[in-house]
């Protein structure tokens, strides 16, 4: 019998100025599972990370952790659901007037409440986790944009997610910095991270996904095993999209 789902989406729904980029979406997570969500610009990758994350509202659906509704209109029942759901961005959403380690402790200090050297010595222990134990004392400007994404899955693993949803986390970066942050996204994959993600990375996506979900036009319109929707000489959406990417020289 599997797991009961950690987090579950329920016919989610999202319009901006009438025009719909998400539509009626479901889907489970269960806990130490990876799913990838892959497929065109525009397809609606982001929108249902941001919506499972709460920072853009569903027009209408339901979203549940462990069970559980959010009532939304609860500022303290949504601060605590974020705490949970970890969200790791494209441009990294760091503050530039702080340290990398006043970066991820500030989070501690401000919504855990934790005294200042508790916040620092968890903070300090998630930079070592991460590999930038050595940039602790670096702003934002003295860091590499490998080293400034590193510090951001720091930043949410403070805050002991029970998922963690990355939006095209390396997107941002250039070929020869994208390695450091896979690399630490595959080390979080074998400590039993659950995890949502949207990449064009594909090779990286094969390695990482136990299930992949090809989006186009808000609706998920494939999903399966990478074994299955990539394998040699499949007829599937998701294998004629990756060898487009491979034509273009975008496969990572």
């Amino acid at each position: 019998m599997q797991n009961p789902p950690i987090l579950r989406v329920e016919n989610v729904s999202k319009a901006y100025n009438g025009k719909a980029v998400l539509k009626s979406v479901s889907l489970d997570l269960r806990p130490g599972e990876h799913k990838v969500l892959i497929g065109p610009s525009g397809g609606g990758k982001s929108t249902l990370l941001h919506c499972m994350n709460y920072l853009v509202m569903p027009d209408s659906g339901h979203i549940q952790l462990d069970g559980r509704a959010v009532n939304v209109k609860s500022r303290k029942e949504l601060y605590a659901f974020r705490q949970q759901v970890g969200m790791i961005f494209q441009e990294f959403n760091l503050f530039d007037h702080l340290t990398a380690l006043d970066n991820v402790a500030i989070a501690l200090r401000k919504v855990k409440g934790q005294p200042r050297k508790e916040a620092e010595a968890r903070a300090m222990a998630e930079l070592e986790r991460v590999g930038l134990a050595d940039r602790s004392h670096h702003y934002p400007a003295e860091l590499s944009g490998g080293q400034k994404q590193r510090v951001s899955i720091a930043r949410a693993l403070a805050m002991d997610p029970k998922v963690m949803l990355l939006d095209e986390p390396t997107s941002a970066l250039d070929p020869e910095l994208t390695g450091e942050v896979v690399s630490v996204i595959r080390q979080l994959a074998r400590s039993g991270m659950t995890m949502a993600m949207a990449t064009h990375q594909m090779e990286f996506a094969r390695a990482l996904a136990d299930e992949i979900l090809f989006m186009q036009d808000g609706e998920i319109i494939e999903r399966g095993a990478p074994g299955e929707l990539l394998a040699p000489g499949a007829a599937t959406r998701t294998a004629d999209f990756c060898r487009r990417l491979i034509e273009m020289g975008g496969a990572g």
